[in-house]
């Protein structure tokens, strides 16, 4: 089988595994959602870059000598509800703007296996859907913990938490004010450095 150097080599309508994930030598960055390829999005916008780099500042500098550890897309975290590891058998693996790994036993020079504590996604246009349904629904099926949706435009960011087995809002943040994180007990992140351009 030649290699595969372009997303127009795989068919879309056919499911595939991490082990087949492995051997795409492409420049685009995409996810498999239960087998399923999802076409990457467009880059990310200037706005989308500043954001995150926001977001992630903050939690890095409020980890430092503590155990969980902040990562940044591309990242693979490989998703995996049957609760098998090998390549073959997982079919899920997305790239979170940010998350938060606590148990360092899900680490390895690949990404991460199994359900990040907390994941952050910043909406991007054409994203939506993806991130508020589909990533929404496979985040909380998975037990991440927390999880939170930025949404530029609006400058709002939506935190849910995991009770039980289902996401409740914890709260919508959208004027200056501290945003608590619910997970890691004393990090606040205020809003308007959530949201700063300069």
């Amino acid at each position: 089988m030649s290699a595969i150097t372009s997303l127009s080599q795989l068919d879309p309508t056919k499911t595939y595994s991490y082990a087949d994930y492995l051997t795409w030598k492409f420049d685009e960055f995409v996810e498999l959602i239960k087998g399923r390829l999802m076409r990457p999005m467009a880059g990310s916008s200037r706005l989308h870059q500043v954001y995150s780099l926001n977001i992630a500042a903050e939690i890095r500098q409020y980890l430092k000598g503590k155990p969980c550890q902040v990562y940044v897309a591309p990242f693979d975290v490989r998703l995996n509800t049957a609760g098998v590891n090998g390549d073959q058998e997982i079919t899920t693996v997305v790239q979170p703007d940010i998350c938060v790994i606590c148990d360092r036993t899900k680490l390895d020079d690949r990404g991460c296996v199994g359900s990040p504590d907390w994941i952050v996604e910043i909406l991007s246009p054409g994203n939506t859907a993806r991130d508020t349904k589909i990533k929404f629904d496979l985040y909380e099926e998975s037990g991440v913990l927390e999880y939170w949706i930025v949404f530029p435009g609006v400058k709002t960011v939506a935190v849910y938490v995991l009770e039980g087995d289902q996401y409740q809002l914890a709260g919508e943040f959208y004027e200056p004010g501290p945003i608590p994180v619910r997970i890691l007990s004393g990090l606040e992140l205020e809003w308007s450095e959530v949201f700063a351009e300069a």
